[in-house]
């Protein structure tokens, strides 16, 4: 398939802008946790602050890993391993649902957004996954070839 390196370079590039963008989101979101001294079933400010920026940062660097296996496979114009594919699949979940989440919080463009990215991971996969060689070659049925 010829198209399926470039798709692989442009769902890496939109991993890593969004890796940032998730980032910077949550950073934000723990300054206005701190300065309001927001809580939440009593929780301290500091906590809400610390969970915001750990939530961003996981986020963010599983995003980056899934980015770094999409470039490699690209680079390598081979698919990627077992772990590697259990990961893209789970950053497709991923997508699936902040789609769902964003149409009722931040309405249809979010959630179209989060679709072409759900949908780049999943032709990725699908185009990355088609006819791994056998484990053992094919034997002629008869010597020098010719069939019996």
């Amino acid at each position: 398939m010829a198209a399926r390196r470039p798709v692989a370079l442009a769902v890496a590039l939109v991993l890593v802008l969004e890796a940032a963008g998730f980032l910077l989101l949550n950073w934000i979101m723990s300054i206005v946790v701190a300065r309001q001294q927001m809580s939440l079933a009593g929780l301290r400010p500091g906590a809400m602050t610390a969970g915001a920026w750990a939530g961003g940062a996981v986020c963010a660097l599983f995003l980056l890993l899934c980015a770094a296996v999409l470039l490699r496979a690209a680079l390598r114009d081979r698919a990627p391993g077992r772990l590697a594919r259990i990961a893209l699949i789970c950053c497709a979940v991923l997508h699936a649902v902040l789609g769902a989440l964003a149409v009722g919080l931040l309405g249809w463009p979010a959630f179209g957004a989060a679709m072409v990215v759900l949908a780049l991971l999943v032709l990725t996969l699908v185009a990355y996954g088609e006819g791994r060689p056998d484990a053992a070659p094919v034997e002629d049925p008869a010597p020098g070839g010719a069939p019996a």
